[in-house]
């Protein structure tokens, strides 16, 4: 963002399993960004799923794909893209990317050296794992592993071009070195879960219990199954696991209608 005269776009490979706050960063950068953060009309974000879904149809879907980024850079040259589900994406879209990915991108009198790339995938996820458990086997902190952030970028670069599945693994964009940045998000532990616990109790507007969202946290599935180090899911339904659990608590809290219709 201080490079007033940036050579390409930023674009950013986020890796991680599911939960470990992917989601959650982007809109920390878009928020830092943008005075709208996510909401910005600058902020533009697509699903594999949901806007490629048929595999019959991607010449247009790639040609939609060239016309809103070309569109919306056009109109705002520091636009953002977000691509989630990248490792499903097909290869032959995520090439269509290529063009405004390059150094010096030009693409119909249009500049994209300002613009804003993430994309979000859960390939490499197994291998960020294996380093965060090899970490806890040897009693090393967790928070130590960014010492060692190249040779796990390293690693995560080698794990796409091993991933048979991944369109990443057949995209020009890896062939032509055009992510700048392969970001690791590690497994969480129980005390980022409770504090996702925590954060939720404030987004719902409740009152924070530490002890609720220790019990909340303790609930939710762990790895190795033995220790529970890492939480399976990350933070992935630590508000409805919050709901069920207050929503108990007021049942609980409420009088035994039954018993006082007997009394009378």
């Amino acid at each position: 963002m201080t490079d007033s005269k940036p050579n390409k776009p930023l674009v950013l490979s986020f890796h991680g399993t599911t939960g470990t706050g992917k989601n959650h960063v982007t809109r920390i950068i878009a928020k830092n960004v943008y005075e709208k953060g996510e909401d910005s009309e600058h902020v533009h974000t697509y699903t594999a799923k949901h806007h490629f879904p048929n595999k019959n149809n991607l010449d247009v879907y790639s040609a939609q794909l060239k016309q809103w980024i070309h569109g919306n850079v056009s109109r705002f040259p520091h636009s953002m893209f977000i691509f989630d589900e990248m490792e499903k994406m097909h290869p032959e879209l995520i090439d269509t990317l290529k063009a405004f990915l390059d150094y010096n991108a030009r693409v119909d009198g249009v500049s994209f050296r300002h613009a804003i790339f993430i994309f979000l995938s859960n390939t490499a996820g197994k291998v960020i794992v294996e380093v965060a458990l090899d970490f806890w086997k040897e009693g090393k902190d967790r928070g130590k592993i960014w010492m060692n952030s190249k040779e796990l970028e390293t690693k995560i670069f080698q794990d796409i071009f091993n991933d048979k599945k991944s369109g990443f693994l057949y995209s020009a964009i890896i062939d032509h070195h055009l992510v700048d940045h392969y970001i690791p998000f590690l497994p969480l532990e129980l005390k980022h879960v409770r504090q996702c616990v925590m954060a939720e109790m404030i987004h719902m507007k409740i009152n924070q219990d530490y002890d609720l969202a220790d019990e909340v946290a303790r609930d939710m599935p762990f790895f190795p199954e033995k220790e529970k180090i890492f939480a399976v899911k990350g933070c992935k339904s630590a508000r409805q696991k919050l709901m069920l659990y207050i929503e108990e608590n007021e049942h609980a809290a409420l009088p035994d209608l039954d018993k006082y219709s007997n009394e009378e």
